[in-house]
């Protein structure tokens, strides 16, 4: 999360960054007390620019300079004011709008040739009947298989306008059999809501990785699923959400609260501050929720989790959250790139603050986060450091804190470190590549297995066990493997559910030994027992 640090002097970064921005042409005719007697910032670091441009002795990419020059000054304000280079934009925008336009696959490089790992459903590749195993090797007359093809190339090459078609040239392994199929590009979804099922006969669970535009269409529908099967309870998964929209926050947040609760409040550098109250539109009112958070949920995860606990609505459940109460702005830069700027504060209910203190600076700021590994905080909540100063009480008196993230109501410590071994693995696709290449070599063995025989019946033997032993070994991973066996399989059976089936089929495995599901499913028990259930 850190950002690089550059050795340009702050002066000369100033003067490019701001150039750039204000733009315009100088005319060279001028003299250089004339340029200093206008007193303007705007002129003198314009024509800075145009000087290295026309005069400096070397050929010099003031593009590149600039970039540089911006992110320095980004990185002088606060931590998450940032800039993204024109040529990033394209991908960062899908991701917060929701959807790309392409052909619907997950593939990797496999033996220096693109291979499907699955289509989504209902997609363009989905519908042609595109195979997971499936080998792309010409899309119309570009040529996709060889050493050292790059990424970017692949996917420029099968994104598209929408409606634009594109000739696939197709190996399907299986069958051994080469052949060519047309695909209309399309708008392809990228999930927000990772999973949804039902944890127990009455509660719902639903997991989402981020805020982005259709974040909120997607949860409701899950959420209205989950209730026609019975779900008058749910749990939100929020763990190692970054965040997104604060619209979308509020939107989801108004589902729990009552008609005229504060959500949250903004305040800007001239002090006007903007309050958002929740409607009568919420459809999951006055019943129990329980919302999942760790140190790697921010911004619109701990808007969520703070309007919540601070109106005594659900329990928060987990590890303090990252701590980020910052609010940005998106401003296009005119050359295709564009800057996210924070224009101000939000404030839970209670008027909490829950921003980290970034005054000496964003590597402190950072350094400060990783510091909870080391000083015990995520092993004990005893541990977590409070200032008296910064504690509110809610209306039904409970005591919260700012100046730092969301305390949870209910503490869950992190694992050891290898369970946390496992689970980096695990989030940063090493079993999934592993589970891929094994599928690769035997898929017909898994061709008549059927999602609940699976879930309830198939274990991963013990020759599937040694040969990621190999694979882990082979790519440097030390721990004690045979200690943590059965661990180990249940997230290679839950990889292999994610590739044969579903990622809530994935996550039904994994939540069988989620220390937090199991934590929601303990404070559970007394509430049925309230009810009169058993």
């Amino acid at each position: 999360m850190k950002k690089y640090h550059y050795i340009w002097p702050m002066i000369i970064a100033l003067a490019m960054a701001l150039g750039i921005l204000i733009g315009g042409k100088l005319h060279f005719n001028d003299s250089p007390e004339k340029l200093f007697m206008t007193n303007s910032k705007k002129d003198k670091l314009n024509r800075l620019i145009d000087y290295i441009d026309y005069e400096y002795v070397d050929e010099i990419n003031t593009d590149s300079i600039v970039d540089v020059a911006v992110n320095n000054i980004l990185e002088k304000l606060d931590p998450h004011s940032v800039y993204i280079p024109k040529e990033e934009l394209t991908q960062v925008s899908e991701n917060m709008k929701g959807d790309f336009v392409g052909i619907g696959i997950n593939f990797y490089m496999y033996k220096d040739t693109i291979t499907v790992s699955r289509t989504i459903e209902n997609g363009p590749s989905f519908i042609k009947g595109i195979e997971p195993g499936d080998r792309i090797l010409v899309a119309d007359k570009d040529t996709l298989y060889g050493k050292n093809l790059p990424s970017s190339r692949i996917v420029s090459t099968l994104k598209g306008e929408i409606g634009s078609t594109v000739d696939l040239k197709v190996y399907r392994k299986k069958e051994d059999n080469f052949f060519t199929v047309t695909l209309k590009r399309d708008r392809v979804p990228i999930k927000s809501v990772e999973a949804y099922y039902m944890l127990s006969r009455d509660m719902g669970y639903i997991k989402i990785n981020r805020f982005a535009e259709s974040t909120y269409k997607e949860f409701k529908k899950a959420l209205l699923s989950l209730q026609k099967n019975g779900a008058k309870k749910i749990t939100l998964d929020l763990r190692d959400n970054p965040g997104g929209y604060l619209g979308i926050a509020e939107q989801m947040a108004d589902e729990f609260l009552e008609d005229g609760k504060l959500i949250l409040f903004t305040k800007n550098k001239k002090g006007k501050i903007e309050k958002m109250f929740a409607s009568d539109a919420g459809s999951f009112e006055d019943k129990p929720v329980y919302v999942l958070i760790n140190e790697r949920s921010a911004s619109a995860s701990e808007i969520i989790a703070g309007a919540l606990q601070d109106n005594d609505v659900g329990t928060i459940v987990g590890r303090r959250s990252f701590g980020k109460g910052l609010v940005q702005r998106e401003m296009a830069l005119g050359d295709g790139s564009a800057v996210r700027l924070t224009v101000s504060r939000y404030y839970t209910p209670t008027g909490r603050s829950i921003q980290r203190t970034y005054k000496n600076g964003n590597e402190d700021y950072y350094e400060r986060f990783e510091a909870r590994y080391e000083n015990g905080e995520l092993r004990s909540a005893d541990s977590i450091k409070v200032a008296d100063s910064l504690k509110f009480t809610t209306p039904k008196g409970k005591v919260v804190y700012g100046g730092g993230g969301i305390i949870p109501d209910v503490f869950v410590p992190i694992g050891n470190i290898e369970e946390e071994t496992i689970k980096s693995m695990e989030s940063l696709g090493f079993i999934s590549r592993f589970i891929f290449e094994h599928l690769e070599e035997d898929r017909e063995r898994y061709a008549e297995e059927k999602e609940d025989d699976f879930i309830r019946n198939f274990t991963v033997d013990d020759i599937l066990f040694e040969q990621f032993v190999d694979y882990a070994v082979g790519n440097n991973i030390r721990m004690d493997f045979y200690a943590n066996d059965q661990r180990i399989k249940l997230y290679l059976k839950a990889a292999l559910a994610e590739q044969l089936f579903s990622s809530n089929v994935s996550a039904k495995i994994k939540g069988v030994i989620d220390p937090m599901l199991q934590k929601v499913l303990e404070l559970d028990k007394p509430l049925l027992k309230e009810m009169g259930k058993d």
